[in-house]
């Protein structure tokens, strides 16, 4: 073993027993983009499509992202969203469509695109018999990053990760938040342009969820284009962009802020009481798409607000509830999800803007 400023390095010998001569290859090393004018976007995908014999995974997605920009890609499960990632990583094939990254075609391109960017996919994925050091010190030798540069990048991820401590644990002994933090610092050791993270905050206390956060927002305002799925909405809230994939087919995109405008004549917050038995009893009634509670209240999704509230209270249906009030609510992305997995919001939307 090397040591170098301070930290373990894993030998050549030890590398290619883990990951093999293939492997270092696919990996590939640090690459200049590819010269390109200077308003190429980091990521373009067109029409991009994915079918597995008659399911249609991706159906013609098509999508922008500038350097810097927070990507929150959204949807239920299923929807796509996992498939589309490991098209931009290189390992599953398009069925049509073309995609680029910094220029390079995402599968003709495949080993350069991998040195431009950094993965971090849903489950642990890297080695639990080696140390927190020993990976970080595994993934800067198989992207090549010189010894000087991955010792000063390791001992800086190491404090911003909250690693230090743990530095010499073995990363299977260590807990979810520490596994997802490590696997976020490996995924960072090359400098990517380009940071993937499929659902990385899953089964995070708030803490640990927080620093990935604060560390996410760091890199964005140095350059770094972040593309994240997440079925946290809170964090949705927190990207610059956001888009809505059910199906296979991206419904929209745009900033959380326009995206909750669109909502803002459609939502009521009721007081009633009771507020549980209210909710199922309201979800029945002609013109109310959905229902939940919110704070106390129940928030109702409805495409045609006054005339509901002109009907109920021409005829309140329900004389075992007591209806104290409404008023209009401030949709949250809580309320575009479902709007958007509901269906419905394209149809009241179609007639006023292009989608």
């Amino acid at each position: 073993m090397n040591v170098t400023g301070g930290f373990t390095a894993v030998d050549g010998n030890r590398v290619a027993s883990y990951i093999g001569e293939g492997a270092t290859q696919a990996l590939g090393s640090v690459v200049s983009p590819a010269p390109s004018e200077p308003k190429t976007p980091l990521l373009f995908l067109h029409r991009l499509v994915k079918r597995y014999g008659e399911a249609i995974a991706v159906n013609e997605l098509s999508l922008t992202l500038e350097r810097g920009e927070v990507f929150g890609f959204l949807g239920p499960n299923g929807a796509g969203k996992t498939t589309t990632i490991r098209i931009l990583c290189g390992l599953i094939r398009p069925s049509a469509g073309h995609g680029a990254v910094l220029g390079y075609d995402i599968w003709r391109d495949r080993f350069q695109v991998r040195s431009l960017l950094g993965y971090v996919p849903q489950q642990f994925s890297l080695y639990p018999d080696l140390t927190v050091l020993e990976n970080l010190w595994f993934f800067a030798s198989a992207y090549r990053v010189p010894q000087r540069t991955a010792s000063c990048r390791i001992e800086t991820l190491l404090s911003q990760l909250d690693l230090f401590a743990v530095r010499q644990k073995r990363a299977g002994q260590l807990s979810g938040g520490f596994k997802q933090l490590l696997a976020i610092g490996c995924a960072l050791l090359h400098n990517p342009p380009l940071l993937l993270l499929d659902e990385p905050t899953s089964g995070l206390d708030p803490t640990h969820r927080q620093t990935i956060w604060d560390l996410l927002y760091r890199l964005s305002q140095e350059g770094t284009t972040i593309f994240v799925t997440t079925h946290y909405m809170d964090e949705a809230d927190r990207c610059t962009t956001v888009g809505f994939i059910y199906a296979g087919e991206l419904l929209t995109m745009g900033s959380p802020s326009r995206l909750k405008d669109r909502l803002a004549t459609h939502i009521l917050d009721f007081e009633i009481e009771p507020a549980i038995p209210a909710q199922a009893a309201l979800r029945r009634v002609p013109g109310v798409i959905s229902t939940r509670l919110r704070s106390g209240k129940i928030r109702l999704f409805t495409r045609e607000p006054n005339a509901l509230l002109t009907s109920l209270r021409q005829c309140w249906p329900f004389p075992e509830f007591q209806w104290r009030g409404y008023q209009f609510g401030a949709p949250d992305m809580d309320d575009v999800f479902e709007a958007y997995r509901s269906g419905q919001l394209p149809a009241i939307l179609q007639s006023t803007e292009m989608l």
